[in-house]
């Protein structure tokens, strides 16, 4: 068949618009700006160079000698992970609208086509950032500790022979070639695959056939101790034994080439809401079709040769332009795998958490918190506490309902055979799963599927809003009445993510806040019209208003010359009215500090615009998570946790719930002990600079550097033994 056009009409046209990104304007005298014009597109930060920054951030702690060798190999897994998502959701909408012909302008000015050709330059540059990290140093440093990764080159005869035989045993049985001929029509290719492009001269032709490097089996293969031609472990990669004896499954032929391929498929589901009548049909259905997504990327090794390569861009109907040739090994998502092997002295020791209830405590629980609110800090406090909570209501006969939200569950939640329990007690149960939650929806559709078998009263979510928020709510009847127990929280009813992400959450038997919280599982179960909450911010319909009221008050007491300051630590921050907002407050007098992990469309430092705001990102052994939104309200704080960003998205298409912390101790301590602390970081944090780059912070001359995580385990600790 004949080969396509390399350099196509399109390819042309994304050149042109990379060159024009590349020499788009930009202020370099921050002063010139108008400071009564918030609008301005110098004013912000792009919203994908900031995502790319973050993971940049993640891949510098693969680099970063004084955290242990394994787990610098997981930040290098987590980046590849990220920039995998970064290509299913970010890079392919982008593409959806300039393959449409959609014409729009980011945050800070740039059009479609110079922002894809922007952020795609910059993301292939990250994942040879990513191969420069694992081949030069990460391998090198591995093999000094007796882990060593094989090239075929370095295979002797006993090695191929044994390899051949664990191929023929454990490998060959799950493979499939797929020829591609005029009988054989283009194989399916799933997402994030990898693949062998076999090139075989078949009957005085050549042919062309696909071999899918299996997901399921490992990347990684040990050899025997007494193979290995080094001291210690050696692997060989999967891919690498797949090729070496991909004649066994064309015999007869003569296999003239490999070449290995993977590709990443636009994940992004759109759900119609004019054409859903069951949201569970709708999202496994839209499921289905994502299969079939168009590709953001094809990755390829660099030497594949044109005439495959052709085939494939043909096949796949893209351009060259979503193609990156890689030098070295791709996928390295995979590389999570290595964190699992025994070497505890290569990764940061275990260390025991803070429980506020052991398992066997279940009596207390209701009636401490009755006496007062409790705050667990994960993952410096157990999980354990919140089990032990829902726990705590099933076997007590007093409780009479429960009622959760359940956004990523994980696939294995103690949590769910606890809510069975509870239903097959008697006791009512109300769980909103949240269907659309990204990457997780099939996991949530079993869970749904399971909880509803078991007689559950299951709510999949709203067809037009993400159910973000994390709440639990369980009613007692005691001897004066029916009285009501809360949970609020910061993060997921995840166990496995309440070991590596930083998160808040509430135990509370306030009144005014279960009132709300009542009313919020209200409006998911059923049909309300409410348009307040008197305690919680309650998104879509108040948290955007509710922020900025508060705000706008702290701007009322810097004009009065009374105390005011905002501390925001949240993940992103990337909606437009809120950032300006926030920049009509530092304009006031009012002091920003913030700690965004992630995202941040908003410029620091822009003289008489942002010149009060500071904005850090810490990235450290655990991912900080957490949202805290703190005022200092003229001397009399208030500070909110909860599941909310300042994103569009998180303020007018999700159900998110910001809940103010009433116990004034709690409140001190969250400003004094975990605030403080995170704007005190000088070993772990970054700090935004106005031009959008980030800079590691560094302690004062003659002060040791301040990690803010170690420092709270150990501060954690210690309340403990006390």
């Amino acid at each position: 068949m004949p080969a396509p056009t390399v350099v196509t009409r399109r390819t042309r046209k994304r050149r042109a618009a990379e060159a024009a990104a590349s020499q788009a304007p930009r202020p370099n005298d921050w002063s010139s700006l108008d400071p009564n014009d918030l609008s301005a597109p110098a004013l912000f930060i792009n919203r994908e160079l900031s995502w790319l920054s973050f993971n940049e951030r993640v891949l510098a702690q693969a680099q970063d000698a004084s955290h242990p060798l394994l787990e610098r190999v997981k930040f290098l897994a987590i980046s590849g992970t990220n920039l995998d998502e970064f290509f299913m959701v970010r890079v392919a909408t982008i593409l959806k609208k300039f393959r449409a012909g959609i014409e729009e302008v980011s945050i800070d000015g740039l059009t479609t086509d110079q922002e894809l050709a922007t952020i795609r330059s910059r993301a292939l540059a990250q994942i040879d950032e990513q191969t420069t990290c694992w081949s030069q140093l990460l391998r090198p440093l591995l093999a000094a500790e007796g882990i060593h990764f094989l090239e075929p080159a370095d295979h002797t005869p006993a090695i191929d022979s044994w390899l051949a035989q664990y191929f023929k045993d454990h490998i060959f049985p799950v493979l499939t070639p797929l020829a591609f001929d005029p009988g054989h029509p283009f194989p399916y290719i799933s997402n994030l695959s990898m693949n062998l492009a076999v090139r075989v001269r078949h009957a005085g032709r050549t042919k062309f056939a696909r071999v899918k490097v299996p997901g399921m089996l490992s990347r990684f293969i040990e050899l025997p101790a007494n193979l290995s031609p080094h001291p210690g472990v050696s692997n060989v990669f999967l891919e690498d034994v797949i090729r070496r004896n991909i004649q066994q499954l064309f015999p007869g032929t003569q296999v003239e080439g490999t070449h290995l391929f993977r590709i990443i498929r636009d994940t992004d589901m759109v759900i119609q809401e004019d054409e859903a009548d069951d949201l569970l049909e709708t999202v496994d259905r839209g499921l289905k079709q994502l299969r079939y997504g168009a590709l953001s990327l094809l990755q390829v090794e660099a030497d594949m040769p044109k005439r495959v390569l052709s085939i494939l861009i043909e096949n796949f109907e893209v351009d060259e332009d979503v193609v990156a040739r890689t030098t070295d090994r791709f996928g390295y998502g995979d590389w999570h795998a290595l964190t699992k092997l025994h070497r505890p002295a290569l990764k940061y020791p275990a260390f025991t958490q803070r429980t506020l209830w052991a398992p066997d405590e279940t009596g207390k629980v209701f009636e401490q918190i009755a006496d007062q609110d409790f705050l667990v800090h994960h993952p410096f406090d157990s999980f354990t506490s919140v089990e032990t909570f829902l726990r705590a209501a099933v076997e007590d006969p007093h409780v009479i309902a429960i009622k959760i939200t359940l956004y990523r569950i994980g696939p294995d939640s103690p949590l769910v055979d606890l809510l069975i329990q509870a239903a097959d007690q008697g006791k009512q149960v109300a769980v909103l799963v949240e269907l659309k939650a990204r990457f997780d929806e099939r996991n949530n559709i079993a869970w749904a599927t399971r909880l509803e078998a078991a007689g559950i009263h299951v709510v999949y979510g709203l067809m037009n809003l993400k159910v973000h928020c994390k709440l639990c709510l369980v009613v007692r009847k005691e001897t004066d009445g029916i009285h009501r127990y809360a949970h609020v929280a910061t993060g997921n009813y995840n166990r496995v993510t309440s070991q590596i992400y930083t998160d808040l959450g509430l135990f509370t038997g306030e009144e005014s806040i279960l009132d709300d919280i009542s009313e919020v599982f209200n409006s998911l179960t059923g049909y309300s019209s409410k348009r307040s909450y008197n305690a919680l911010l309650v998104a879509p319909i108040g948290l955007r208003q509710g922020i900025r009221a508060l705000v706008e008050r702290e701007i009322e007491h810097a004009k009065a010359g009374r105390p005011a300051r905002l501390i925001f630590k949240n993940n992103a921050v990337a909606d437009q009215a809120m950032i300006r907002i926030l920049y009509r407050a530092a304009q006031a007098g009012v002091q920003v500090d913030m700690i965004v992990r992630g995202v941040c469309c908003l410029r620091p430092g822009i003289p008489g615009i942002s010149d009060r705001i500071k904005v850090r990102s810490i990235v450290g052994q655990f991912l900080e998570h957490s949202r805290i939104y703190y005022f200092e309200n003229g001397g009399s704080p208030e500070v909110y946790i909860g599941s909310a960003d300042l994103m569009e998205r998180n303020l007018d298409r999700r159900v998110e719930v910001l809940c103010p912390i009433l116990d004034a101790s709690i409140r001190q301590m969250i400003r004094d002990a975990v605030l403080e602390v995170l704007l005190s970081d000088t070993d772990r944090a970054w700090q935004l600079q106005t031009d959008g780059s980030y800079l590691r912070a560094v302690p004062p001359e003659g002060v040791p550097p301040l990690n803010s995580q170690r420092f709270l385990h150990e501060w954690y600790a210690a309340q403990h033994e006390s």
